[in-house]
This record gives structure tokens, sequence and C-alpha cells, in this order.
């Protein structure tokens, strides 16, 4: 088969699945096997296909018709214009947590001594240390699999971070100028409902925290005031439903200047905080 049938062809196996949008999944897929760019396929879509790479190809069309995800199948994603490995034991980075990358290098200090709790792949906390060079950068998650996979992207990107393996601050020594954090915040209720690829393949430790969602952020808020500086920040993702809630719980444990972040969409995104004492 050419470039176009065979692009054609995961098209149909795709959209027969019931994937969103079969068309760009195809061509990602293809991109990747194929090692070409869109406009490469428009200029010779009649070019034949070696048989090998057709077979890989549809192999990988027939895994996403499974709903396991693109980036797990290609074993990376794009963040903050950044590659990142990502495979089944880390969250794949969504562009909405890009929101939270932008605000902290706007508004920390260049030479910030910072970690980044539930780091995952390490795509914040690497990011914010590839946009602030001189920042002092630990990465924290309760998965020792997930910080392999932050260390691999640290050397990736050609930065030096420490990594520590920890329940949230169980194995946190020190204090920090400034804590981040993306943490578990989907309900149990909401869990049931996300689609597929979500649910079935993502980890769901990285997912949930509770009936309310609120579980981490409560230990978050009640435990970082021993771990932060003088004028310290906690910044951190949440759900677009949470930030009543979250505001609430960092007031009862007096962090101050507290206040919502929105997304590109207009969704309530992240939290910012301070405490001074």
């Amino acid at each position: 088969m050419n470039y176009l049938e065979i692009y054609e062809v995961g098209k149909r196996i795709l959209a027969s699945a019931g994937i969103d949008s079969p068309d760009t999944d195809a061509f990602y897929l293809m991109q990747h096997v194929f090692h070409i760019n869109r406009g490469q396929l428009l200029e010779d879509p009649l070019k034949k296909a070696e048989p090998a790479l057709g077979r890989a190809y549809l192999d990988m069309i027939r895994k996403r018709s499974e709903r396991i995800p693109c980036q797990y199948l290609i074993g990376s994603t794009e963040f903050m214009g950044l590659t990142f490995k990502v495979n089944p034991s880390v969250l794949i980075p969504r562009q909405d947590t890009e929101t939270l990358v932008e605000e902290v290098i706007r508004i920390i200090p260049s030479e910030a001594k910072v970690l980044d709790m539930c780091t995952g792949s390490g795509c914040i906390g690497i990011s914010v240390k590839c946009f602030l060079h001189n920042v002092d950068m630990t990465l924290s998650d309760i998965s020792e699999e997930a910080l392999r996979v932050a260390e691999e992207n640290a050397e990736l990107q050609g930065v030096e971070v420490r990594t520590v393996c920890s329940d949230l601050f169980e194995n946190i020594d020190g204090r920090f100028d400034v804590i981040l954090s993306n943490p578990p915040y989907v309900t149990d209720e909401e869990y049931a409902s996300l689609m597929p690829e979500v649910r079935d393949y993502e980890p769901r430790l990285a997912l949930t925290a509770g009936q309310d969602g609120l579980d981490i952020y409560r230990r978050i808020a009640k435990e970082a005031p021993s771990h932060l500086n003088a004028e310290g920040w906690l910044i951190m993702e949440i759900g677009c439903s949470q930030a009543d809630a979250v505001r609430a719980l960092l007031e009862a444990e007096e962090f101050e200047d507290i206040r919502i972040v929105k997304d590109l969409a207009g969704l309530d995104r992240v939290v910012v905080s301070r405490l001074y004492r």
C-alpha cells in the first residue's frame, strides 16, 4: 500500500472503534512510524510504504483502537515545547498544566529552592528548571517507577535535579522557597465516568483523591507549612470546580495572598498561595 492508502485504513479502523479524532491519531502514529510530516504526506501520498513499517503502523492502530493512548504507544509527548518520555507509570502531561508552569516561571525567584511534589513524569519541575536554570529543583513522588521516568526526562533535557521517593512529605527533609504540585484530585465518582484512555491505562494512584477529590490537598495544606521558608509559595493545580474548597483549606492553615489562575479555556486551574509565618 502507499502512504495515502495506509493512512485511510488507519482512519477507518480508529473511526469504527469510536476514537474521537481518528484522522489526527492515525496521522500522529503514522508520523511516528514512518518519520514523515504532514507536508511530506501531502507532497507524495502515493509513495509505497515499506511493508515492515506498514505492519508496525497497523499494529499501533490496533492498539490505539483498544483505547491505549497514543502517547503511551509512542513513548513520549510534548509539554511546554519540550519532549517528555511517558509510560503507564505516569500521567500523560496535559496542556492545562502548562498554566501552572507559566505562572511559576513568572512569579518565583530565579534562584529559589523548589520542590515539585507528585512529580510523575517530572514535566512540571523539569520545565521550570529548563526556563529558570538557577533554581534548586527536587522532584518527589510516591512511585519509584514514576521517579525513574522523571530521572530519564531530566537527563533528556540536560538538567540536574534531585529525586525523592516519598508519600507527600514523609521523606522530605528541609525547607523550600516554593512547593509545586499537580496532585491527584479526581473524585471516586468522577473516576468511574472517565474516558477509557484515562480510566483503563493511566495510573489511578495519580488521579483519585477520595470521595470529594480533596484528600491530598488536605494533607498538603496541613503539612506544607513545616517545609516552607518564610514568605514561601505553595502553588498547585486544581480541578475546575475545586477553587473555593481548596482556598478554604489553605486559609485554615494561614496561607495568604491566595488567588486562582484560569487556564486558556477560562476554567479555574491553579491556586497560588503564600505563607508568611
